[in-house]
C-alpha cells in the first residue's frame, strides 16, 4: 500500500479484481455503490483493468465499467490541468492549456487530430491571402473563410452551454461563446502569423490586430466584424463601463484561461451542478494565483 493509501493496479490479486468486477454488475444499488467506491480508491491505475470489460457482453457492467472509467480518466486529466496551471507564469501556450482544459471534459478526445483541424483551416486560408495584401484585407479573407464558408457563429440561442467553453466542442459545432470563438480565431492566426491577441472587454471578448501601422479589432462572435478602437469605446460607453487603458490592452494567456474557466464556473453553479462547479472552483485558484 502507498503512503496515501491507494493500492496501485499491480499490487491487486487478480482474485480481488476479478471479485470486484463480478460484483460490480450486483444488482443490489446499495453493492453497486460500495463497490463503486472500492474501485475507484484505488484510483487511475483501476482504469487499466476496467478498460477489457467496457466492450462486456453484460449491458450493466459494460456501463458501469464505462462510467468508472470515465471518472477515473477525468481525474488523471484535472491533476495534469492543475499542475500546468501551477507550473506555469502568464504567458504560457494557450493551446496547450485550452487543450487541458477540455480533456477535463472530455478525456478521449484526440488532441492531435484536432489540431491537425487547425493546421487545414489555416492552410486553406494562406492559399487565399495575397502576398503583398494589407490588414484588412487579411482579416477579411479570414473572416470569410470561418464564418461563411466554415460556419462558426457565435451559439446565442444557447449562450450558456457549457459546450461553448470547450474547444473540442467549439470546433466540432462550429459555435460558442465570444472567448472560445477568439481563441479559435488566435489560433488559426496564430498559424498564419498575424499578429493578434485577445482583448478581455468586461462582458464581451474580441481580438486585435496590431502592426507597426494598424489597429483593427475583430468580434468573432458576430462573425468576425471589424471595429475601430473607437468602436470599442463607444461599448465601453453605452454598458457604463469606466473607459480604461487595461480594457483595450492584450490579455495574457493566464488571465484568459482564467476567464474561460470563470465561465464555465458561473455556467455549472446556474445549472445546479455542484460537482463541476467545486472542480472549476480549483482551477481558479489555480489560476489567480
Amino acid at each position: 500500500m502507498s503512503d496515501t493509501g491507494i493500492i496501485s493496479a499491480p499490487e491487486l490479486p487478480d482474485s480481488q479484481k476479478t471479485a470486484l468486477l463480478k460484483l460490480l454488475a450486483d444488482e443490489d444499488p446499495a453493492v453497486y455503490q460500495s463497490i463503486r467506491q472500492k474501485i475507484l480508491s484505488f484510483g487511475p491505475p483501476a482504469a487499466e483493468w476496467l478498460r477489457p470489460h467496457l466492450l462486456s457482453r453484460d449491458p450493466a457492467l459494460r456501463r458501469r465499467a464505462q462510467e468508472i472509467v470515465l471518472r477515473l480518466e477525468r481525474k488523471s486529466a484535472d491533476d495534469r490541468f492543475l499542475g500546468f496551471c501551477l507550473r506555469h507564469g502568464e504567458d504560457f501556450d494557450v493551446e496547450q492549456g485550452a487543450w487541458l482544459l477540455a480533456q477535463t471534459q472530455y478525456p478521449d478526445i484526440n488532441v492531435e487530430a484536432y489540431q491537425a483541424l487547425l493546421d487545414s483551416f489555416a492552410g486553406d486560408v494562406a492559399e487565399r491571402l495575397e502576398p503583398c495584401g494589407d490588414a484588412k484585407t487579411a482579416l477579411t479573407t479570414l473572416n470569410h473563410y470561418l464564418f461563411q464558408e466554415l460556419g462558426f457563429a457565435g451559439n446565442e440561442e444557447n449562450y450558456y452551454d457549457p459546450q461553448n467553453s470547450y474547444l473540442n466542442c467549439v470546433l466540432d459545432r462550429r459555435t460558442g461563446n465570444p472567448i472560445n470563438l477568439c481563441l479559435v480565431y488566435l489560433l488559426v492566426g496564430r498559424r498564419l502569423k498575424l499578429p493578434l491577441a485577445g482583448i478581455g472587454l468586461p462582458g464581451h471578448f474580441i481580438c486585435r490586430f496590431q502592426s507597426s501601422s494598424v489597429e483593427l479589432y475583430v468580434d468573432p462572435f458576430n462573425r468576425g466584424k471589424l471595429l475601430s478602437k473607437a468602436d470599442c469605446v463607444q461599448y465601453l460607453l453605452q454598458g457604463n463601463y469606466t473607459v480604461r487603458d487595461d480594457y483595450l490592452a492584450p490579455i495574457s494567456s493566464r488571465r484568459m484561461l482564467l476567464r474561460i474557466c470563470g465561465n464555465l464556473h458561473q455556467i455549472y453553479v446556474h445549472l445546479g451542478q455542484g460537482e463541476a462547479a467545486s472542480r472549476l472552483q480549483h482551477y481558479l485558484v489555480a489560476l489567480a494565483r
